[in-house]
């Protein structure tokens, strides 16, 4: 069964240049939304930007394709505490860059904010999973390679990433690699040196691209622990621990070492197979 009205497929067809947007389900997202709590209604009035969206009750893929695509894609997830997407140096921008290195960028617009339950990134998962299943359904009409789908996620998208690679709630479909820049969230509360109870690395985790920031609170942890999870199961990974950055810092030239992270990812990427026909 088309997940995508064939209206919409010949669109994309004849306007390849220009970003579709699409929704995730058609018929509507499982599960409910809860209400904004105090503490992210509060969170919402003090941190969101202009640039920051929040209240996605219908998520969305939007598709930007290259101009010559070498057949990979990589699935953009914005950060923002799983209370809001910082969907512009963490999302658009991002696709665009991808754009320039012949990999087509498809921004996730998933479910926020979801800060309020009990597993905030569950509906999260639940969406990129979904994404990924829609870009293998359509690879053939977007020119894509369906075993060279990414996921790359910023913070929170990192956290999902994370998620989704490795304990896997409600994930029906897996990226074939992914990109974590500044992620966490699965480090121990009582003892930040262990991972959380219940989140493992599989034996079959996709390969992994890690990049932070020494100076990005437990962070660096959190992405050293999980490097060395994959090297204990000899999975492919790399990891770029730079000495500053902070947090949050997405396509933004601060004009340190660690804004270089495009570039590394690249190289990785290469190294990796993946942009190539």
């Amino acid at each position: 069964m088309k997940i995508l009205p064939l209206l919409v497929l010949a669109t994309l067809s004849l306007h390849a240049a220009d970003p579709v947007e699409l929704k995730l389900w058609p018929t509507g997202a499982p599960g409910k939304m809860l209400p904004h709590s105090k503490a992210t209604a509060d969170f919402i009035r003090t941190k969101a930007g202009k640039s920051t969206i929040t209240d996605i009750h219908e998520p969305t893929i939007t598709v930007y394709r290259p101009e010559k695509p070498n057949g990979t894609s990589v699935i953009v997830a914005p950060g923002g505490a799983y209370i809001f997407l910082s969907a512009v140096h963490e999302g658009t921008q991002v696709c665009e860059w991808l754009n320039t290195i012949g990999v087509t960028g498809i921004l996730l617009k998933y479910r926020t904010p979801t800060r309020d339950e009990a597993a905030p990134h569950e509906k999260p998962v639940a969406d990129a999973a979904q994404a990924i299943a829609i870009v293998r359904e359509h690879a053939k009409e977007w020119s894509l390679d369906p075993n060279r789908v990414g996921l790359l996620g910023f913070s929170a998208g990192g956290n999902l990433l994370a998620h989704i690679a490795c304990d896997r709630p409600a994930a029906s479909a897996l990226p074939n690699f992914g990109v974590m820049i500044y992620g966490g969230g699965f480090l121990d509360s009582k003892d930040p040196a262990k991972l959380k109870d219940g989140f493992t690395v599989p034996a079959d985790a996709p390969p992994l691209f890690i990049a932070c920031a020494h100076d990005d609170g437990q962070n660096p942890v959190a992405s050293t622990l999980l490097y060395l999870e994959y090297k204990k199961h000899k999975i492919p990974a790399e990891l770029h621990l730079f000495t500053k950055g902070g947090h949050g810092f997405g396509m933004r030239d601060n004009k340190q070492p660690i804004n270089a992270w495009p570039q590394r990812c690249a190289e990785w990427m290469g190294a990796m197979g993946w942009m190539g026909k």
